[in-house]
């Protein structure tokens, strides 16, 4: 055998240009504090890389997630998701109304329906004004 072959003894594969040198400064504690304040605005997972974006100047993101928007828009998602339902629903009733009642029957019926609807567009009416108020809040 040759001796300039090397066997693979497992493991995980070297990468081609790895990370060697190392640097190590210190902080005061009032410093320590921006800088960890920073890091966590900056939503990065490894403060390695965080500090070598700071040193090279390369751009850092800040992402800032407010609860209550994200809390107000998952309940939104929720309401059209059911208010779509609603409207399938509807669908199937009228359709059902019109197949198994008589007419007169029938339409008793769906100008209780049209009433219930007509509750839901306010109701819709409302809830598009109310985000229009918070998307404005948020704006400022």
């Amino acid at each position: 055998m040759d001796k300039n072959i090397k066997r693979n003894k497992g493991g995980r594969n070297p990468k081609p240009d790895p990370c060697r040198h190392r640097r190590v400064f210190y902080l005061n504690d009032t410093d320590n504090c921006r800088l960890d304040a920073m890091y966590q605005q900056s939503g990065m997972t490894e403060m390695s890389r965080f500090l070598r974006a700071i040193i090279f100047n390369k751009p850092i993101k800040v992402v800032k997630i407010d609860k209550a928007n994200a809390d107000y828009y998952m309940r939104l998602t929720n309401f059209y998701a059911q208010f779509q339902a609603i409207g399938n629903n509807y669908n199937q009733t009228v359709k059902a109304v019109k197949t198994n009642f008589s007419e007169k029957r029938a339409l008793v019926l769906l100008r209780q329906l049209e009433k219930a609807t007509f509750e839901l567009v306010a109701i819709n009416k409302k809830v598009m004004e109310l985000t229009r108020e918070f998307e404005l809040k948020i704006e400022k």
